[in-house]
């Protein structure tokens, strides 16, 4: 069976409230659009195809997945230099400015960190985003889910997507000891609401980050998942890289941009040696088949026969003419623009000093837009395995 792709959340979302679909539909329909309009620079207004936005909102969290690119352990978000970061994070008031400033883009809003429940104002600014009329997402571990489950009912919260990678004794191996029976307890306390407040709101996802680590125990936590009531269950066969590409990246970031690129190791995790493309591919295909309930989603999808070379051959794109630049931005969480989270060290600018406007049609980020474009099929070397381009990227003939 083919697997579904990202777009296939639509219809579902379509079924359980028309305004909320619609909104998605809005959002992707621009992306879309993207991938075959003519690139523009200096002299445009991009903010014509801006569709999508990322609030990467802390750089805390409560736990240490092994291969999370932030706290993990490679990441670089760890220990005092978290906690000093911590004191540099966006007030909610200059977040509604940014909000009040792009509401009549309407764009689709990301909501992720670290662990998005450590920012003191969480649902007030959800809150505040979806009453602008835009759609709002937020990505969480789900630890803290149970805390929290009244309000973001009372709240119609439009989706959570929640990162789960196994079944228990993998998963906690893998995120943390106790972390699936906390999602689990949350999980309950959603459906609990949902049934006391008589509401299909929010909208519940897994994420599942494929590794060396979990990927012969998918369809385990595929079933388990029959018990959670969730809409669907995304597969993101993951971010990975080598040190041959990284050295290329930093090279070219440094002779093109003027920066040390300092996140890309990061995912240099050796977390896909050892994955067995074709029994990989085997399993997704049984998940694919096999009616748990909810909708199952494989990023990218790929054709089977390219499984095994996706984490073997981490030299060789799968998508490629990357539309980011040209239609979404991520807000750090300092309040720094950046058209990529993973690209800190060239901020475009920052929304505690200038509007959003202005920083996304600058000097800066039309820099990072033709040194893009100057790329062999628009995408940088440490991009090959981008989650963000497998998302929206191009799909290369055979992938």
């Amino acid at each position: 069976m083919k697997p579904k792709n990202n777009f296939s959340v639509v219809p579902k979302l379509f079924k359980m409230n028309f305004k909320m679909g619609e909104r998605m539909l809005h959002g992707f329909w621009n992306l879309g659009k993207a991938l075959i309009k003519k690139r523009h620079f200096e002299g445009y207004d991009h903010m014509k195809n801006f569709s999508l936005i990322y609030f990467k909102l802390t750089p805390l969290c409560n736990l240490r997945c092994k291969m999370c690119g932030q706290r993990g352990d490679k990441g670089y978000l760890k220990g005092e230099y978290a906690a000093n970061e911590a004191k540099t994070i966006v007030p909610l008031e200059t977040y509604k400015k940014l909000v009040d400033e792009l509401k009549y883009k309407r764009p689709v809003y990301y909501l992720w960190g670290g662990e998005p429940f450590l920012y003191p104002d969480l649902c007030d600014l959800v809150d505040y985003i979806q009453k602008s009329g835009s759609f709002c997402s937020v990505n969480t571990n789900g630890t803290l889910l149970e805390k929290y489950a009244e309000r973001i009912v009372r709240d119609q919260w439009n989706v959570v997507f929640v990162s789960l990678d196994a079944f228990r004794d993998v998963n906690d191996e893998i995120r943390g000891p106790g972390s699936y029976d906390r999602v689990v307890k949350g999980f309950e306390a959603i459906n609990r609401e949902k049934e006391k407040q008589h509401s299909r709101l929010p909208a519940m996802g897994i994420v599942t980050t494929v590794t060396n680590k979990n990927y012969k125990d998918l369809q385990n936590l595929a079933v388990a998942c029959k018990d959670f009531n969730i809409d669907w269950h995304i597969y993101n066969l993951g971010t990975y890289t080598n040190d041959e590409v990284v050295a290329k990246h930093k090279e070219f970031f440094r002779e093109k941009l003027g920066v040390e690129s300092v996140c890309l190791e990061a995912y240099n995790t050796g977390y896909n040696d050892g994955i067995d493309g074709a029994e990989l591919h085997k399993t997704l295909n049984t998940i694919h088949s096999t009616d748990y309930g909810y909708l199952s989603i494989t990023v990218p999808a790929l054709n089977p026969e390219k499984t095994h070379e996706y984490y073997h051959r981490l030299d060789i794109p799968v998508r490629d003419h990357c539309i980011v630049p040209w239609t979404q931005a991520n807000i750090n969480y300092n309040g720094d623009v950046t058209f990529c989270a993973d690209y800190v060290e060239y901020p475009l600018g920052n929304i505690k000093e200038q509007s959003f406007k202005d920083i996304y049609n600058g000097e800066r980020a039309n820099k990072f837009r033709h040194a893009m474009v100057e790329c062999p099929g628009e995408i940088f070397p440490g991009c090959i395995r981008c989650y963000q381009n497998m998302l929206f990227g191009k799909k290369i003939k055979g992938y």
